[in-house]
């Protein structure tokens, strides 16, 4: 296996608090580390926090179901491109300034998508919503690290807790809020993140750029070893899988915002603990690629299941809960392989994955919805064949893969939890 640069910065972090892993309580953390905790918590929320409110948005603005789906297409679009310069930014100013002005962004855009009149508005601004995200995204790891106490570890299961919190009630309330009017989950967003801006500014120190910074072309650069372009096709097409059930199942569920937010928040619930309890386990005992191969496989044929009953809800309620168990073992494998996929920075690697997996896979929830206005069936079962594409381009890697299983990191390790971050 070649050699690969450690981030800087990361193993004087975790070798400083070698001694302290065992001491203490998990509660027992600087306040700096529960603002980071709560920030995450919103911000993952913002992920499936439209789902419950796609279809009275459509039902009130009098727009496609494709046009609505256009909401997951502006913010992830914006969100791989994003990701390209999360780097050089908080390489330049700071992970805490960098936090505070991803959060910035999300509070401004997500009021303005509240008080849209318009489904394109609503596109537009949730796009500058992705880009506040992936400013977030990219660097509460590092600064949830650097705040914590009494350990690294203590403070990463903290970190996974926040953000498995934070998918899983994001679409419970997105309901609770849907119910009252559809713009009620982006008022919500913003007043709170408003509340985790004031918490940073106040609770977590200051924290300077580091010494090392990354070039915008580094990313590109990386996409050149073969290992990490094939994780990142892989990723794209299942990304068709996976934003189809994200962003057009609700149309053929055809629930008020309660139901909707109830089933998404199981699927939620289910992908976070497969993220971070299930995968590691089933990655130690079966090996990396064939576990992932099987986790896609059981996905394809969950999304089969769900063309060939579409017009059943009680089968589609099933197979949405069940595909998060899939998809939280996949997402946190495959994003561990891919810091391991290529010999350049971690940091880097997550990058340009990202870029490929959400740029690549953006048009999914138009194309989804927009074939679906016709055949309410067919985006599922387009989904499983990009799913099973997915599984062929992984295999065709499996020799300049073979050496992922040689790292295998601890559990609760950075590496761990950027896994689990950056896939889902």
């Amino acid at each position: 296996m070649p050699s690969r640069p450690v981030d800087r910065g990361e193993e004087a972090v975790v070798h400083g608090s070698v001694n302290q892993e065992q001491q203490g309580s998990l509660l027992q953390q600087p306040r700096a580390v529960w603002a980071v905790a709560f920030a995450s918590v919103i911000a993952f929320m913002g992920i499936g926090l439209v789902d419950p409110i796609l279809k009275p948005i459509g039902e009130q603005l009098d727009a496609t179901p494709s046009q609505v789906s256009l909401l997951f297409t502006s913010y992830m679009l914006v969100t791989g491109i994003a990701m390209l310069i999360t780097g050089v930014v908080s390489s330049r100013f700071g992970p805490k300034r960098t936090l505070i002005a991803g959060l910035a962004i999300i509070i401004v855009f997500a009021a303005l998508a509240g008080s849209s009149s318009t489904i394109g508005q609503i596109v537009g601004y949730r796009a500058g919503w992705g880009l506040g995200n992936a400013l977030f995204i990219a660097t509460a790891l590092a600064a949830i690290v650097g705040a914590a106490s009494g350990g690294v570890a203590r403070a990463i299961i903290l970190y996974e807790a926040a953000l498995g919190i934070g998918i899983a009630t994001g679409p419970l309330v997105g309901g609770l809020l849907g119910s009252i009017s559809w713009r009620g989950p982006f008022f919500g967003v913003a007043v709170l993140m408003a509340v985790a801006v004031i918490l940073l500014v106040v609770m977590l120190p200051d924290t300077p750029a580091p010494a090392h910074r990354t070039s915008l072309a580094d990313p590109f650069r990386a996409l050149r070893h073969r290992g990490l372009l094939t994780v990142g096709i892989t990723a794209l097409l299942y990304n068709y899988g996976f934003f189809t059930l994200l962003a057009y199942t609700p149309f053929p569920l055809d629930l008020g915002t309660y139901a909707v937010g109830f089933i998404f928040f199981g699927w939620g619930l289910a992908l976070a603990v497969a993220s971070v309890f299930l995968a590691p386990r089933l990655q130690r005992r079966f090996g990396t690629l064939p576990m992932m191969m099987v986790a896609l496989a059981l996905f394809a044929a969950d999304l089969a299941v769900m063309a060939a009953f579409t017009e059943s809800k009680p089968v589609l309620i099933v197979c949405v809960v069940l595909a998060g168990l899939f998809l939280g073992v996949n997402n946190t494998l495959i994003t561990e392989t891919v810091m391991v996929s290529a010999p350049v920075e971690r940091s880097t690697a997550s990058a340009a994955y990202s870029f490929v997996r959400f740029v690549g896979g953006a048009a999914a929830p138009y194309l989804a919805g927009k074939l679906g206005e016709n055949h309410a069936s067919l985006p599922f079962w387009i989904g499983a064949a990009c799913t099973v594409a997915a599984i062929a381009v992984l295999s065709t890697g499996r020799r300049v893969l073979a050496h992922v299983d040689e790292h295998e990191p601890a559990p609760h390790s950075i590496d761990e939890a950027r896994a689990v971050t950056v896939g889902d």
